[in-house]
Order: C-alpha cells, then structure tokens, then sequence
C-alpha cells in the first residue's frame, strides 16, 4: 500500500482554518462597556430597594432577622427568639420554623405576621444588612455571594420570586420597598446595559 504525504501551505492552512476561527470569533461574548453616567442612576433605585427594611431586614449575617417600622420605633431584632436555624437552612429551629406563624399571606391583623410562599431568611451568604451602596453592589455581581445566580439570575428572582414581592405588598401599615417588582427588573436590566457599574463607596 502506498502512502501519501500531504504538504499544506501556510496559505492553505489559513484558507481551512478560517471558517473556524470565524465561528469560534463569533461565539465570544462582545466586551461590555460601562458607562458610569447612565448606570450609576440607575444602581441607586435598586439599592433603595435591597437596603430596605423590606429587604434587608432578613438579609443578616447572623441569625436573627429584623423588625424595622416606625410603630416599633426603629429596627428591633425578631421577637421570641427566632434564629436562622441549626441546620443553617434559614427556616428556623426544629419547633419554631418560620412558617409556623409566617403563612402564604399577609395577615390582617395590626402586627399580625407578614406571610408569603416559602418564608425564610435569605442564605448567610447573602447578607447586606446594613452594608454601603458600594458593598451591595460588588455583592450582587459576585455569584459566590448571591446564590450562585448570573445578574440576569438576579434580576428574574427579584421579579418572579413570590417571598420577594411580599417586600412591596407588606400589608398591616408596613411601609414597602420603592417602586414595584416589574419596576425594579426594568432598573436592573437597564443598569445591566451600562455595563452594572458600581459606585465607588
């Protein structure tokens, strides 16, 4: 059997090799590039919402959420010594889980508990209480401190997630997070579009 060796020229290697490189070229995402004039506004709405009450009360480092309103003269850790949970879930301690007295809705009752599906306190590694606007937003854009979530990730949960859209909806005279959940997925969208600057503290 004879043998044949092909000799390729560099031009003919360019010639089969540029149909590839194209479509591999094609499949890199384009640079983003941010524009600090038109992003930053628009980070400032949404971090009025992750720092309020609504939302970062149960956004703590440690195991105790928040009561903040102005009949509770200010922000006051949970009552009846509620805790995050031993087993770090967020759904309370065996015989005092969250959803013993938080129920899928808002009870009527002045100081009645809040309630909405799933209630708990978000995961430890996600805790912004009481952190600066620079803080919350290197923090949201960090998957290792968000949930694992991309910021279109985020900004899905912020509208689609019913335990966050109790925030604007808290009934019994609480006051509630600015703006509306579909608000505040079209601020993150635009936000992201300017490249998701953040602000500098």
């Amino acid at each position: 059997m004879k043998k044949f060796l092909i000799m390729l020229t560099p031009a003919a290697i360019m010639f089969w090799a540029s149909p590839f490189a194209t479509a591999q070229e094609a499949r890199q995402p384009a640079p983003v590039t941010v524009d600090a004039a038109k992003g930053l506004p628009e980070w400032d709405k949404i971090y009025a919402v992750f720092s309020h009450p609504r939302c970062a009360g149960c956004h703590v480092a440690d195991d105790r959420p928040r009561w903040s309103d102005a009949h509770y003269g200010g922000t006051r850790v949970h009552a009846f010594n509620v805790q995050r949970g031993s087993d770090g879930s967020g759904f309370g301690n065996p015989g005092l889980r969250c959803m013993t007295c938080h129920f899928s809705s808002n009870s009527n009752e002045l100081h009645g508990p809040p309630g909405a599906e799933n209630w708990h306190l978000a995961p430890v590694e996600m805790a912004w209480f009481e952190e600066s606007s620079a803080e919350i937003c290197a923090q949201i854009k960090d998957p290792a401190r968000n949930g694992g979530r991309s910021l279109q990730d985020v900004a899905l949960h912020v509208r689609d997630d019913k335990l966050v859209a109790w925030g604007w909806a808290p009934g019994a005279n609480r006051e509630p997070a600015p703006g509306s959940a579909e608000e505040t997925y079209v601020t993150i969208e635009s936000w992201m579009a300017a490249g998701a600057p953040c602000p500098a503290k």
